[in-house]
């Protein structure tokens, strides 16, 4: 049972320091690149495609059930 702990913990610092080796180099890499985020201008193409894309589906189906609800209304319920 005591070899089975040393060899766990030998294990967690051994991956702890490659975690930590691995971060440094990211930071130095984040540093010398600078940031590699996305532009604001196709950010701004992607939301308004998704809105209108909304739009557009919001309005079809508002459009099937106006004309669902035309051949429903002369349906004769028996009331």
């Amino acid at each position: 049972m005591k070899n089975l702990l040393v060899k766990a913990h030998t294990a967690a610092t051994l991956h702890t320091a490659a975690l930590l080796a691995r971060l440094d180099e990211a930071k130095t890499e984040i540093k010398e690149r600078g940031d590699r985020g996305d532009g604001p201008v196709p950010t701004v193409i992607i939301v308004v495609a998704m809105i209108v894309g909304a739009l557009l589906i919001a309005g079809g189906l508002a459009a099937l059930y106006a004309k669902a609800n035309d051949k429903l209304g002369s349906v004769n319920l028996g009331g």
